[in-house]
């Protein structure tokens, strides 16, 4: 039997019991992700769910919780400038990274230490 992936559903980011209004604040206040209605069957788990486009971002509670400083997910982005911009109006830290041949990108860390890579193809 073949298969073949389509694409991606969703990613999962942690983040500390009790912590979705934080959330909620950097997704969608910062970041401008929309905030999906989880299914009720989900919602006893906690956490808080974003979409943008293709993009679903799914932020679940882990307890002990430990931040993924390494392993992050890559979100494609159109007019990375205008999103650096923002982020200094609200004094949100990003560093820049040019190591990359054909992209431009940034890292930045969600606020329980996650990281978060975004870019724009040149």
């Amino acid at each position: 039997m073949e298969f073949q992936f389509k694409s991606i559903d969703h990613f999962q980011l942690a983040s500390p019991k009790g912590s979705e209004d934080i959330s909620r604040k950097f997704y969608h206040g910062i970041l401008k992700l929309r905030e999906v209605e989880k299914p009720a069957s989900l919602k006893v788990n906690g956490g808080v769910w974003f979409e943008a486009g293709s993009v679903n971002i799914h932020i679940g509670i882990e307890e002990p919780f430990i931040p993924a400083r390494k392993a992050h997910p890559a979100l494609e982005i159109e007019n990375l400038s205008g999103l650096k911009q923002h982020l200094n109006q609200n004094d949100i830290s990003f560093i820049e990274d040019e190591r990359l041949p054909g992209a431009d990108r940034i890292y930045v860390a969600d606020p329980f230490g996650n990281r978060i890579e975004i870019l724009e193809w040149k």
